[in-house]
């Protein structure tokens, strides 16, 4: 299959390797465009199959030449395709922001998300969430933070497993975004919708849902991606984190 233009949002942790995932230009009924997930022939896909030749990481918004060799469909994740990262690296053909970045979230938001979030008939959408509430949580002395976020979207509420309060989330710019809140020694923060907007600004957030594997017959979702408009900031210090 020749090169394929994605529009990345989703570069996160998963228990079977990074989760990356984003949009090609090819148009879908139900998310709008259509999702690829990006997977390896065998084994999981590296931190290194995400580095250009010129050692640029692949990030969220970045639109990015990738060689797909073949989809890889087995339900509920019907968007799998197989890359080429060994020998045709990914390229990084521009960055979506500003203005652009607000209008790709808008206008391509998910039309029928409970086909993921319940149905598990795919495995992979972008929803516009409401009545965001979240937490993030760090063991003292412990490196390993821990956020869940709950949400409405179709007129539906999701809180994940309710004693846990939300879906596991493991966007890692979420993560550094959370690690400013807490201590350095650990702890408990949560928030809604107003602090986010009266600490940061925050008018509108956008979730990229996934399913990640919990066995070899269950799935569950998890919020693989966490944008906002305007956009949050973190700090240098912990995006590297």
């Amino acid at each position: 299959m020749p090169a394929v233009i994605t529009l990345i949002l989703a570069v996160a942790r998963a228990d079977d390797g990074l989760f990356v995932a984003g949009m090609t230009t090819e148009p879908h009924p139900v998310s709008s465009l259509r999702w690829v997930r990006l997977v390896r022939e065998q084994g999981r896909v590296r931190s290194e199959d995400l580095t250009t030749p010129g050692d640029q990481v692949l990030r969220p918004f970045d639109v990015v030449e990738f060689n797909l060799l073949r989809p890889r469909p087995i339900r509920p994740r019907i968007e799998d395709w197989i890359a080429s990262f060994d020998s045709a690296p990914p390229r990084i053909v521009r960055h979506l922001e500003g203005e652009r970045r607000s209008r790709f979230l808008h206008r391509h938001c998910d039309a029928a998300p409970r086909q993921v979030l319940e149905g598990q008939q795919r495995s992979l959408c972008l929803i516009r969430a409401r009545s965001v509430t979240g937490s993030f949580r760090q063991e003292r002395d412990s490196a390993h933070l821990k956020a869940r976020l709950a949400f409405r979207a179709g007129g539906r509420t999701y809180r994940g497993l309710l004693s846990k309060g939300g879906f596991t989330t493991t966007d890692p710019r979420w993560l550094a975004f959370g690690a400013c809140w807490l201590p350095a020694g650990g702890g408990w923060a949560e928030f809604d919708e107003g602090i986010l907007r009266a600490r940061h600004g925050i008018e509108e957030i956008y979730l990229v849902v996934g399913l990640s594997r919990v066995d070899q017959r269950r799935f569950e979702p998890i919020i693989a991606g966490v944008h906002t408009v305007p956009d949050y900031q973190v700090p240098i210090a912990f995006e590297a984190t």
